[in-house]
């Protein structure tokens, strides 16, 4: 069935009907050899109704809105041309700034392939015309642009969270737990935000090292026109200010997932009515409304319906009825602003479309999960981990090995919806710490978006790099790379509390 599955993927027809038609497929020569029971399939309604109204899944739509809304309002072009000129001039500098850019974006935005194809269209010729070698050029915007797989807010990590919780939840019924522990989507963005780090210091000492042992693969710029404070802070503080705001208030336990993607979505069209409005009083009306409620909230009892409340929370209500007065003019006025220029019809028909994607696939694999399991799948899984010697740690490498090939030929949101949901439960079984095991499937996704000849970056690049830039030059450039993703996935491995440490302090887990 599996087998199928993965041949289906290859032929090009969408894989919610591979999904589905390899399910029911198996499901009626099950049923017709007797060894599938249809009555299972029952269970596929509630399941999906369970998808339909899960919280935690409301942030994909939204950490999509804002992704495609930052990309839309030019953000990344501020950020690569200011970050250019300010590390161009030492050798390395511009690759060490497209990768600097890169981890801001992933923050903000959390779309690889957006990512990847505006660098691409922007960086890649800048490199080229400062006579930087071809295929580290390609190798540095193509890691750059897969930070986003890592560094949270992801979705990713949106959908791995949802999965990798129910996977938990699995495993300790199985082993006769009743008193079931979560695992939170804040949680894995905890846990990831060391290891994308790292990552990110790892290219940038590869890229310093290389320059320094061969300054002609990578030289500095002239010196031109020095950038200003004024310009670093302009393209800086936007993007730092809304990763803080929606990653802090997850991290802070201020805010769900859902709530901060809201929040992010809002200050992306913001940002995106900026760049195509003169006005300039929205953006500074609603950073004060925002502070100001939440001094207010941190001050006064701001609860509506009380029968008597003191003369101090009636002024507290009243000062924050004024401060959401001002977020939302300022909010009117992005849409309207973004709606006149076809920027938020273009935004909204774009994310409905990534998001119908992502959730029929989630009902695909819920039915492929049934059928799987009631053929007797899982037992076939479990009883081949148990017997990998090396015990946890050897059926966790087999697993990291499988999702890695896996990679070649599958998008990161089939494996996680596909892969995990069957080895999540038994290898949580084997008393693993769900998180860490989260932050090393999502490495290894990450990883395998960059491997040849099947990875996504790549072929990202590929439609959008310079005739002059071969197919070749691409794959050279990335094999650096690949391997230094390997080396941090072999840390996180070895280092646990390179994943654990971070959620353990904020959030007891």
């Amino acid at each position: 069935m599996f087998a199928t599955l993965c041949a289906g993927i290859l032929t090009g027809i969408p894989v919610v009907f591979i999904l589905t038609g390899a399910s029911l497929l198996f499901g009626a020569l099950g049923w017709a050899f007797g060894v599938f029971t249809p009555s299972l399939l029952g269970a596929l309604p509630p399941r999906i109704f369970g998808t339909m109204t899960s919280e935690v899944l409301v942030a994909i739509p939204l950490f999509v809105f804002m992704g495609i809304m930052l990309e839309r309002s030019k953000i990344a072009e501020d950020l690569l041309e200011t970050m250019g000129r300010l590390f161009g001039t030492m050798r390395g500098g511009l690759a060490i700034s497209v990768t600097i850019v890169g981890a801001l974006l992933a923050a903000s935005t959390g779309i690889v392939g957006a990512t990847v194809v505006t660098m691409g269209l922007m960086a890649l010729p800048a490199m080229l015309r400062n006579r930087y070698d071809p295929a580290l050029a390609c190798g540095t915007i193509c890691a750059a642009g897969t930070l986003g797989q890592i560094i949270p807010p992801s979705t990713v990590m949106v959908i791995l969270g949802e999965i990798i919780s129910a996977a938990y939840q699995q495993a300790q019924l199985a082993k006769g737990a009743f008193s079931i522990q979560t695992v939170s989507v804040g949680q894995l963005f905890a846990g990831s935000l060391l290891p994308g780090l790292l990552l990110v210091s790892l290219y940038i000492l590869y890229q310093a090292v290389l320059a320094w042992a061969r300054p002609a693969v990578a030289p500095a710029l002239p010196a031109g026109e020095k950038v200003s404070r004024e310009e670093v802070l302009g393209a800086l503080v936007p993007p730092i200010v809304l990763v803080v705001a929606v990653l802090g208030s997850i991290l802070g336990g201020i805010a769900t997932p859902t709530e901060a993607a809201s929040v992010g979505a809002v200050g992306a069209s913001l940002l995106a009515a900026r760049r195509v409005s003169p006005a300039r009083w929205p953006a500074p009306l609603a950073l004060a409304s925002i502070v100001g409620l939440v001094v207010l909230a941190s001050i006064f009892d701001l609860r509506l319906g009380r029968a008597a409340p003191p003369l101090g929370d009636q002024l507290g209500v009243a000062g924050a009825a004024l401060c959401a007065a001002g977020l939302s003019a300022a909010i009117l006025h992005a849409l309207l602003v973004t709606g006149r220029s076809g920027v938020l019809a273009g935004v909204c028909r774009a994310t409905t479309t990534i998001t119908a994607m992502i959730f029929a696939m989630l009902i695909g694999a819920t039915l492929f999960a049934l059928v799987f399991r009631g053929l007797g799948g899982d037992d076939m899984v479990h009883a081949a981990l148990s017997a990998i010697p090396g015990g946890a740690a050897g059926a966790i490498t087999v697993v990291m090995v499988v999702i890695f090939a896996l990679g070649f030929f599958l998008d990161f949101v089939e494996i996680c919806i596909i892969v995990i949901p069957i080895v999540g439960p038994i290898i949580l079984q084997m008393d693993v710490d769900p998180i860490w095991f989260g932050v090393l499937v999502a490495v290894n996704l990450q990883t395998s978006f960059l491997t040849p000849p099947f990875g996504f970056s790549l072929f990202y690049l590929r439609g959008v790099a310079p005739e002059s830039v071969g197919t070749a030059d691409i794959y050279r450039g990335i094999i650096p790379f690949v391997a230094i993703q390997l080396v941090g996935l072999g840390l996180t491995a070895a280092f646990p509390a390179l994943a654990t440490a971070l959620p353990k302090a904020l959030f007891g887990a």
